[in-house]
């Protein structure tokens, strides 16, 4: 059973263990090294160092910088340099804006403006917020990423262009059914199964004034197994596959906002884990579209937070959506909002915000 609707701590919150920096000797042409996942290919984007290994530390505003040290203690990891990278494309690079209460950096294109928090996941591109899988540092005064990040998040935003799509077949999954009802609203404990069927059918009627052929995992209050949900997508020779859910993070009624979720990339850690194992090894089928996940969560997280004017929560990452993981096609999982914020439940029974979701959706995909 899907064991989303509700939140819990991120995975990584709190202090922050010690990674370890490795580089190889010197030489004509030294690089940041470590091994990857033998399914995961590392891009071309590695920066020259000539420096010893370093140790990660903790930074904070005033020290932005890390130490260096000669033992190595754990499994090096890969990153390079943003500065190096954007000299490569010819661009500026990355500027200090800010150093209180956080060090932050931002990176000007053509295509937008992105702004990193050094020692944090959490990153703006436009004005719209998404997790990163490991925080940026400062080494030698210079930023430095993963280069998964690079890979997955970054390089993706900067060349993202309107996708094409062969047959504009979409599946549309609204969440739970049948006796599993989901979340409950915290005003009248309406069942999260009947918000998400009714977005679903009014988000069908839009796509298909837009030409799209629309197609709904269930049409009615039945359950649906994960992965007949998966299937159904697969037997339909969908184009993208759209997950639509409600939000709870009962007991707590303060807890507001949309997120936006696509499956963790392997090598990278979640954003979120629920308690779930998060291995980082793992690899699903979905993962051969991580870029495209992500791309597809990001512009539909920016519109819908257009139409809606809800908190943003950003898009993040998790591998315990298994409904996500088997999909041969772009997928994505929405949470809509809080059932259990008394506000923001007010506002997912009103059917005028439901159609305003469902605007914001057919909007990114126009």
């Amino acid at each position: 059973m899907f064991a989303g609707c509700s939140s819990a701590p991120e995975s990584g919150s709190g202090s922050r263990s010690e990674a370890v920096w490795s580089a190889k000797p010197a030489t004509a042409n030294p690089i940041v090294t470590s091994p990857l996942p033998a399914h995961v290919t590392a891009p071309p984007l590695l920066v020259p160092i000539n420096s010893p290994p370093v140790i990660h530390t903790n930074v904070t505003a005033n020290s932005p910088t890390l130490k260096t040290a000669a033992t190595i203690t754990a499994a090096p990891i890969i990153w390079t340099s943003l500065n190096r990278w954007a000299a490569e494309q010819k661009m500026e690079p990355p500027r200090r804006i800010s150093t209180s209460p956080v060090v932050n950096y931002s990176i000007a294109t053509t295509n937008g403006v992105m702004v990193f928090t050094i020692g944090s996941r959490e990153t703006t591109w436009r004005g719209t917020d998404f997790h990163l899988g490991f925080a940026p540092e400062i080494i030698d005064n210079q930023v430095f990423v993963h280069v998964l990040d690079l890979e997955k998040s970054i390089e993706p935003l900067l060349r993202a262009n309107p996708p094409t799509y062969s047959n504009r077949v979409i599946v549309l999954d609204p969440g739970h059914g049948g006796m599993n009802g989901g979340t409950i609203s915290v005003l009248d404990g309406r069942p999260e199964k009947e918000f998400t069927l009714d977005l679903a059918r009014r988000l069908k009627r839009l796509l298909e004034a837009e030409q799209w052929q629309v197609f709904l995992t269930r049409t009615n209050d039945y359950d649906v197994a994960l992965s007949n949900r998966v299937n159904f997508a697969e037997s339909h020779h969908a184009d993208l596959f759209i997950s639509l859910h409600f939000n709870s993070a009962a007991p707590d009624k303060h807890q507001a906002g949309l997120e936006t979720f696509c499956l963790t990339p392997s090598g990278m850690p979640s954003t979120l884990t629920r308690g779930y194992p998060d291995i980082l090894s793992d690899r699903y089928p979905n993962n051969e579209y991580d870029v495209r996940n992500f791309q597809l969560a990001m512009r539909v997280h920016k519109a819908v937070l257009r139409a809606s004017s809800e908190e943003d929560r950003g898009v993040r990452r998790a591998r315990f959506l298994g409904v996500l993981r088997g999909e041969k096609r772009p997928a994505i999982l929405v949470e809509c909002g809080y059932l259990s914020n008394p506000h923001e439940a007010e506002r997912i029974e009103n059917p005028d915000f439901r159609e305003a979701l469902a605007e914001g959706i057919a909007n990114a995909l126009r």
